[in-house]
């Protein structure tokens, strides 16, 4: 059977701007190619509903997982919470179990809940909580989404419950063969061997070092053995060694 699928959506202002760094896909495109779901997507888009409800509805609908991060915090252009429900049309509203997780928390720190951060605490209807050990405010999952915020260390927390409860598939590996041989070389080879080994994705990576033109040719599939044969095969048809 195939691996299980997935998306990344980014949400945010800071992000298209330029401000604020995404460091947050690539962490989970490493996080579910060890867990053997193919991330196949991965979109940006702003702090505006009806954009944020398209792209949920979208993804939704073409993965069997979308993964969010970004704009579930207190302040008044945190909307996830809002778009997300609307997309599968679940009213939002503070509830009892987010709210009283978040109460202790602030209440330990000696800090006042207010309203601002009881809107952490809204969450659509029929959505189950996603842990946060790192600052408490959960997220959640409704349907096959999965959201979760933009801080990096809560993000990362977050995937790891999540990725506990799905079930994968087999995991991505891959083999890179380093030749210094221009692409114009290396195409035919390469191109057969694609075409005779559609379960594997090859790719053609070109780098220049100390004046010379050369490419990473990276194999990727689920089949250690038959990754490495294929490695042999291309560095055959290429005259070169691979050991």
């Amino acid at each position: 059977m195939p691996n299980p699928t997935a998306a990344m959506l980014v949400i945010g202002d800071e992000i298209l701007s330029g401000r604020t760094k995404d460091t947050n896909t690539n962490h989970l495109a490493c996080a579910l190619t060890e867990a053997g779901i193919d991330l196949k997507e991965a979109r940006v888009v702003s702090d505006e509903h009806d954009r944020i409800v398209e792209a949920v509805r979208t993804l939704s609908k073409a993965y069997d997982h979308v993964f969010t991060s970004g704009g579930i915090g207190p302040t008044h252009d945190d909307i996830t919470a809002d778009a997300v429900g609307a997309a599968f049309g679940a009213h939002v509203d503070i509830r009892d179990d987010a709210r009283d997780l978040l109460e202790a928390h602030y209440s330990r720190q000696g800090m006042e809940f207010n309203d601002a951060r009881k809107r952490m605490a809204r969450i659509p209807d029929g959505a189950t909580l996603i842990d946060n050990p790192v600052s408490i405010a959960p997220g959640f999952s409704i349907e096959n989404v999965h959201v979760m915020a933009g801080v990096p260390k809560v993000f990362h927390a977050m995937v790891a419950t999540v990725l506990a409860t799905l079930t994968g598939g087999q995991p991505l590996l891959s083999e890179t063969l380093r030749v210094f041989i221009g692409e114009g070389d290396i195409a035919g080879p390469l191109g057969e061997l694609a075409k005779a080994n559609p379960d594997l994705s090859l790719g053609s990576y070109p780098f220049q070092k100390n004046g010379a033109f050369g490419s990473n040719l990276v194999i990727r599939g689920t089949d250690p053995i038959k990754l490495k044969r294929v490695v042999g095969e291309l560095a055959k048809a290429l005259g070169v060694e691979y050991v």
